[in-house]
């Protein structure tokens, strides 16, 4: 499936927001992105009729399969790599603000062999292990 970046972005944020809040509104998703009001409706029009997401008569935002695939895909992108920069010794938001631009333009291989390398070279990694991350770093690499 062909999707554009900003729509990943938007899949993603609300992936993360439906984590974290018992329901995702369009001004969560405004909120979070620092995007107008407006902006968010375009895109979340352009989402639904995609058939990424469902808006309920409430205004409660939710991700449909499709939807729910894109933003997990990413947003697993964003956190190894997030994580596999930091352990370089790149600084957390520099490795965040990377990770947000590159977890749209690898291909699936490339990630897949990212994901890989990683596992043999930092046996405790999890992508999201906050233990991980508190020791600075793969405790296996030091």
């Amino acid at each position: 499936m062909n999707i554009n970046e900003s729509a990943e972005n938007y899949l993603e944020t609300i992936y993360r927001l439906s984590m974290k809040l018992p329901v995702v509104r369009s001004v969560d998703i405004a909120t979070e992105l620092g995007y107008t009001k407006p902006s968010v409706s375009v895109a979340m029009k352009n989402l639904r009729l995609k058939g990424h997401i469902v808006v309920s008569s409430a205004g409660f935002i939710t991700l449909t399969e499709s939807g729910r695939e894109i933003g997990e895909s990413i947003y697993e992108r964003h956190e190894v790599i997030s994580h596999w920069l930091q352990t370089l010794g790149v600084d957390p938001q520099i490795a965040s603000d990377d990770a947000c631009r590159m977890e749209h333009v690898l291909s699936k291989e490339t990630f897949a062999a990212i994901k890989e390398h990683i596992r043999e070279t930092c046996k405790d990694y999890s992508p999201c292990a906050e233990d991980c991350k508190e020791k600075g770093g793969c405790p296996s690499n030091q």
